[in-house]
């Protein structure tokens, strides 16, 4: 499926960001042929920490840790990552520190869903 001219990011414009497991609002500085170059403006969500081919296992090999991007550091994304953003851009350091806040407290509600899910199990395991 191949995109029209006007659907290609250009010089200026401030876009949404998938990049690796983070999202950022970002303004394109550049296009270098099916990429564009992306100045990190505010943090959406931070990316997630381990090893993405093996999600939620802590016994891995490589434990990746994966910081954000920082404020003004240029990306090289592909068209497809990058959608047209119009919102507000939030201040660098506090959607930094908010998406973190999220992130942990996703990985919160995990620990007490693997908790709960073993009291369950364990439960189980005295009736069979």
């Amino acid at each position: 499926m191949s995109q029209s001219a006007k659907d290609f990011p250009v010089p200026g414009q401030i876009v949404r960001m998938n990049y690796k497991s983070g999202v950022y609002i970002g303004e394109v500085t550049e296009i270098s042929g099916p990429r564009a170059v992306v100045k990190v403006l505010a943090v959406v969500k931070h990316p997630e920490q381990g090893d993405l081919h093996n999600p939620y296992d802590p016994d891995v090999p490589m434990f990746h840790e994966r910081r954000a991007l920082s404020y003004t550091e240029k990306a090289l994304a592909v068209f497809k990552d990058l959608q047209p953003y119009s919102g507000q851009i939030p201040d660098y350091r506090e959607s930094l520190l908010g998406a973190l806040e999220s992130e942990l407290a996703g990985l919160g509600r995990l620990r007490r869903w693997a908790d709960r899910s073993i009291q369950q199990l364990e439960a189980l395991r005295t009736e069979y």
